[in-house]
């Protein structure tokens, strides 16, 4: 028997795409023993997310002082104990392919030296058309550091993306979840998993990433020059002290 909680971060506008998230989840088929459960977290307290939140189970539902998606994901781990085997990120306005959650089960079932999982992503437009990224590595093992290394050289861009992790449930723990930063803070996860664990890329897709005017990386914030350099250089320093401890999962 295994289960997985799929976290999710949410916030008052893109509380209406949570519908779309939950068709894709509730068709994903996993393998025998394996079931899941849906950990929505509010970053906030409002009366605007609640009424989105399908009626079922499996469903966890909690709200919080607001501080950002990282905030909201760590907090849900308040609710994701160790009867859980694995934590699957998914973004409240974006979609889980068919097969998605398998695919990162059977990897960290048949490696016990594989801390996390990551897929291909294809944008999802808002004509309903995908696009891909045309510099995906290859299928299979991500070697400790290489994540960081390609960051580096390629203008803080990972050749893999965070919002598609699976992560080993005491892994993410220890680590102590998402960075306390107002955006990047997938990254500084990924980038901290990179610096203690191998990993895995999926050459299938595992996201659809929606494109939308609410999108908080569409946001001017977002790109603003003086702030993204402070999240890049924590980003950095994270994972550079963790290499540098030699600190290790081993599986």
């Amino acid at each position: 028997m295994g289960r997985v909680a799929v976290v999710t971060a949410v916030h008052a506008p893109s509380a209406p795409h949570l519908s779309d998230a939950w068709e894709s989840l509730e068709s994903q088929e996993l393998p025998e023993g394996w079931s899941w459960q849906w950990v929505i977290q509010e970053d906030g307290k409002s009366d605007d997310v609640a009424r989105h939140v399908p009626d079922d189970p499996r469903i966890s539902f909690g709200q919080g002082r607001p501080g950002g998606p990282g905030v909201a994901r760590t907090l849900a781990l308040s609710r994701v104990g160790d009867e859980f085997d694995a934590v699957r990120v998914l973004d409240a306005d974006d979609i889980l392919p068919a097969g998605a959650l398998a695919r990162d089960i059977a990897v960290l079932s048949a490696h016990p030296d594989i801390g996390w999982t990551t897929a291909r992503v294809l944008d999802l437009l808002p004509d309903g058309a995908t696009v891909g990224f045309d510099q995906d590595p290859p299928e299979g093992p991500i070697e400790r550091g290489a994540v960081l290394e390609h960051w580096k050289a390629h203008d803080h861009r990972a050749q893999v993306h965070p919002a598609t992790l699976c992560i080993r449930r005491d892994l993410l723990v220890a680590l102590g979840g998402w960075a306390a930063l107002p955006a990047s803070e997938d990254t500084s996860l990924l980038l901290a998993l990179n610096a203690v664990s191998r990993g895995w890329f999926h050459g299938e897709a595992g996201l659809l990433y929606r494109k939308w005017p609410g999108q908080a990386t569409s946001q001017p914030a977002h790109a603003e020059e003086v702030e993204r350099d402070a999240r890049m250089a924590v980003v950095e320093a994270r994972a550079q002290a963790l290499r540098y401890l030699r600190w290790q999962y081993r599986g």
